[in-house]
């Protein structure tokens, strides 16, 4: 059964999620990251400036398929862009994505603005009536807040 985990207090979601891509590339996961169309190109343009000593190797889902087939994150507006990768799943939509549970892990990155949290809680919900269990992170104890 896949992992959901919740991400709790990121009070930057892009930022915090580069972070956690260039984790999980380090221990050699396939991630499928989920977004509006919008969000997926500023999340593509801040993996790009990211570090200026590293690179996290990515791309943007329709690239050619030499490209798709090398890239260990697939930035999509949809989890079937990616059909091969089915390790982890990272959701930056309202919404819980179709297909979710062909993957292993289902990672759901909610910032700290209430209208985020709220739907954060539908979808906690939605997966709690499936039967998932849920793993909860605060990233705001984490920070020592």
């Amino acid at each position: 059964m896949t992992e959901l985990a919740f991400h709790f207090g990121a009070p930057d979601k892009l930022a915090y999620s580069c972070r956690l891509l260039r984790k999980a590339v380090g221990s050699g996961a396939k991630v499928v990251v989920v977004a509006k169309a919008e969000t997926v190109a500023q999340l593509d343009a801040e993996l790009w400036a990211l570090s200026a000593t590293e690179f996290i190797p990515h791309c943007v889902a329709g690239a050619s398929e030499s490209v798709v087939g090398r890239s260990p994150i697939i930035l999509a507006s949809h989890a079937q862009q990616a059909p091969h990768i089915s390790d982890v799943l990272v959701n930056l939509t309202d919404t819980v994505p179709l297909g979710f549970d062909r993957f292993a892990r289902v990672i759901e990155v909610v910032s700290t603005d209430a209208a985020d949290r709220d739907l954060a809680r539908q979808r906690w919900r939605q997966y709690t009536e499936r039967g998932y269990s849920i793993a909860r992170h605060d990233l705001n104890l984490k920070r020592g807040d």
